[in-house]
């Protein structure tokens, strides 16, 4: 007679056991993937993080002087809105999703490329654009879903490849957060590997100095 797959052990309990513990395993992958999606989605508020401190005032992009010349409302500040929002979960989601669907409908082309000309701040009308349009086709959603135009700072870095480029700075009573065409991520503004210059100011025309702080955790890709 052939012996017992387990022996003598009593393989009624084991059993259960180990169908306990493979349901359980079930459970938590079925859990982690859940939590998984809900992150990648927005639905997941980000963890609190010191801002970005201006170190002075700098002058405007010349792009920006010209865009604000030819939509003056887009460039306008109103002190009584808020400079940095209250950020809820329905806003993280909002800020997922408009930054993801940007990104999908623009295609990069530079100004050069585009225009004939370097620096052309615009919204991309015809479906192509660069760093600083994508931004601002943005922000100009947000706006329209409700989110406060102070809060929401075009930004001027130097990215991965020692070039300049733009990105939006969505300040908040949780940190600053980095909306960007090169990554459907919104990262805080240290995790991006970017060197950070300086951004549209909140109380007038005038942009605040970032001096130069490094964002040393990460590239912007990761």
């Amino acid at each position: 007679m052939r012996e017992p797959l387990f022996g003598h052990l009593n393989t009624r309990p084991f059993l259960r056991n180990t169908l306990r513990l493979a349901a359980l395993a079930i459970a938590l992958a079925v859990s982690g993937t859940g939590l998984q999606a809900q992150t990648q989605t927005g639905s997941i508020l980000p963890g609190a993080t010191q801002p970005v401190v201006p170190v002075g005032v700098a002058k405007p992009i010349m792009g920006w002087v010209r865009f604000c010349e030819q939509n003056p409302a887009e460039c306008a500040v109103d002190p009584s809105e808020p400079a940095k929002m209250n950020l809820s979960a329905k806003d993280w989601q909002t800020l997922n999703r408009i930054n993801q669907q940007v990104n999908a409908d623009i295609k990069a082309k530079t100004d050069k490329d585009h225009w004939g000309i370097d620096d052309v701040w615009d919204f991309a009308e015809d479906g192509y654009g660069d760093c600083e349009d994508y931004q601002l086709v943005k922000r100009k959603r947000l706006v329209e879903a409700g989110f406060s135009r102070r809060a929401l700072r075009m930004t001027v870095v130097i990215d991965e490849e020692g070039a300049g480029h733009a990105v939006m700075m969505v300040r908040t009573t949780r940190g600053d957060f980095i909306l960007d065409n090169k990554c459907n991520a919104i990262l805080p503004w240290h995790k991006t590997g970017y060197t950070y210059i300086k951004r549209e100011g909140d109380e007038g025309s005038t942009w605040a100095s970032l001096g130069g702080r490094t964002s040393p955790t990460m590239t912007a890709n990761q």
